[in-house]
């Protein structure tokens, strides 16, 4: 039996997600609702891979701190490691989901990978 999402954090940002006119919050959200262990798990290498400078980049699960990030990128997650947190910031910016949602309600702009 399929239960959701269980920490009052995620299910209220599926709900504020939900909520949004933009086909991509909407694709985050059906994302995020997936159990743990389907959740997206992304690492450094590939946002670094496949982003552009100046991009923005959403992972609806768990950024990971395997290999390095060249480029300045804004990342937002779910959750990210604390080295990863740490890597990231010394090219370009991280924030979380909701304050991306916050900034950029049209979802303009903004690739989701993993």
């Amino acid at each position: 039996m399929r239960t959701g999402p269980q920490t009052l954090r995620l299910q209220l940002l599926i709900q504020s997600l939900l909520a949004g006119k933009a086909p991509v919050w909407k694709r985050v959200a059906t994302d995020l609702t997936r159990s743990t262990r389907q959740r997206r798990t992304v690492n450094l290498y590939t946002i670094n891979r496949v982003a552009r400078d100046g991009e923005t980049i959403v992972v609806p699960g768990k950024v990971l701190s395997v290999g390095n990030l060249d480029k300045k990128v804004t990342v937002a997650a779910y959750q990210f490691s604390s080295e990863a947190k740490a890597k990231i910031t010394a090219n370009g910016t991280v924030m979380s989901i909701e304050d991306l949602l916050k900034t950029n309600p049209e979802g303009k702009g903004v690739r989701i990978v993993g």
